[in-house]
């Protein structure tokens, strides 16, 4: 009996080899969408991680910034906002040299970004601080200057005051120094028996009593109070001792003729001062000048012949 092929084996063969093939071409399709999937996943991921740093080192940059805006004000920090000021721009300064780095990990940036979380916070605190620094200093810039001007003017009114009191105390001085209330001078000889008797010749004259009262004053002290005597000669010379002393009047320094005192007590009284010359008496007018407390008291004089 001769062998007759079956029909139906060759075409279900060749339909199994076109399956598998289009199975294989599914395969490598979906490893090449998976593979261009992964690879954009990839991309994004790189680009993401890119895009991260940058903004990170923008938010570094403002923060610097911010802190040298703020150390600007020129406002004097405690140590401890010094110490802050450092401690902020050393992080700053950690975080530029991670960002710096190549490839960061999300674990990475992911920390760097709530670093700079909690840097921008103290920064903020500290500029809050600084501001704050800055308006004390303000406020106390206004105290000293409103101080500065009532000490000012304390001490115009202070000056002013003790003017016053040198003006007023002048015044008392002068109020209350003794003035002559009328004066004259008589010249004398001295008899060999010891007896005065009034000249008016300049040949015959010894000395002079000097006879004056003072005028009422009731401001005046009571009591001694001493009395400086100069005398003009008629050629204008003031007639002193060897050891005549000096004094202060109408504010100067005077030589004086003679010092005696006169026990002052407000009830009219006349008083004397006698002077000897121990040169001989000149023809001309002897100027006579009294001076009490430090002004002039009077002045009297005599001519003689």
């Amino acid at each position: 009996m001769e062998y007759q092929p079956q029909p139906d084996q060759a075409p279900k063969k060749n339909s199994n080899v076109i399956y598998f093939l289009i199975a294989v071409v599914v395969a490598l399709l979906g490893t090449d969408v998976y593979l261009y999937t992964q690879k954009n996943k990839s991309d994004t991921k790189i680009v993401y991680q890119n895009d991260e740093k940058t903004r990170l080192q923008t938010e570094l940059d403002s923060l610097e910034a911010q802190i040298e805006q703020v150390n600007s004000g020129r406002a004097k920090m405690t140590v401890a906002m010094q110490a802050k000021n450092d401690s902020l721009k050393a992080k700053i300064k950690v975080l530029r040299n991670e960002l710096a780095k190549g490839k960061l990990t999300v674990a990475e940036i992911s920390k760097a970004q709530e670093d700079i979380k909690q840097l921008r916070y103290f920064v903020t605190k500290y500029t809050a601080d600084i501001e704050e620094l800055k308006k004390q200093n303000v406020t106390l810039a206004t105290e000293r200057e409103t101080l500065k001007n009532n000490l000012a003017t304390v001490s115009e009114k202070a000056t002013t005051l003790e003017k016053q009191n040198q003006e007023l105390d002048t015044k008392v001085k002068v109020a209350s120094a003794l003035k002559v209330g009328s004066a004259d001078v008589v010249a004398y000889k001295i008899k060999n028996s010891g007896k005065e008797s009034d000249v008016t010749k300049a040949k015959q004259a010894q000395k002079i009593k000097v006879n004056f009262t003072v005028a009422s004053n009731s401001v005046a002290e009571k009591g001694l109070h001493d009395i400086y005597v100069r005398i003009i000669d008629p050629t204008g010379n003031l007639i002193t001792p060897p050891d005549a002393g000096t004094f202060n009047a109408d504010s100067q320094d005077l030589q004086y003729t003679y010092k005696t005192a006169i026990d002052f007590k407000d009830d009219g009284s006349g008083y004397t001062i006698e002077w000897v010359n121990p040169m001989p008496f000149q023809k001309g007018t002897y100027t006579v000048l009294l001076y009490a407390d430090g002004f002039t008291m009077g002045k009297t004089g005599i001519t003689l012949k």
